[in-house]
């Protein structure tokens, strides 16, 4: 299994999905700044993950990631996308790195995001392409899991 975490730091996520995914699989780890993936790094090391992990730096107007297209079966946004300049762009570059069939898991604090705004970024996401199969809201967080259903 391919994942991809997008605003990683250092890893709070991403070691327990390359524990998951194990040796045959991968977690690619994405962040804006350079010492959260440096973090990262070592911590992986420490756990003995290293080879299930996969690190990239991405720039404010992009994850980087075209190199990547339709390879994950699973990418997690995690408290996110609410950092992010263009959230309609940034929503069509994880559509086109998920394989036909794979997930999106979008989670956002409630505290940063109202439940108005998390309605925006669902919309958003449904607009690039994603089928909403589960969106959920509570005072505490707002998630949303999407699939990659081309041909509906």
């Amino acid at each position: 299994m391919t994942v991809v975490d997008v605003g990683c730091a250092m890893g709070f996520f991403s070691l327990p999905m390359a524990e998951m995914v194990g040796p045959d699989g991968k977690v690619i780890c994405i962040d804006l700044q350079e010492k959260m993936v440096q973090g990262l790094y070592r911590k992986a090391k420490k756990k003995n993950l290293l080879g299930s992990i996969e690190a990239r730096v991405c720039r404010h107007d992009s994850l980087n990631v075209d190199d990547l297209e339709n390879t994950a079966d699973f990418v997690l946004a995690a408290a996110v996308i609410h950092e992010v300049p263009d959230a309609a762009s940034f929503l069509a570059e994880l559509y086109s790195l998920l394989k036909e069939g794979g997930k999106l898991l979008v989670v956002e604090p409630g505290g940063h995001v109202s439940e108005q705004g998390f309605r925006s970024t669902v919309d958003a996401a449904v607009k690039c392409g994603f089928t909403i199969l589960e969106n959920s809201t509570t005072r505490r967080r707002h998630q949303a899991l999407f699939q990659k259903i081309s041909g509906k």
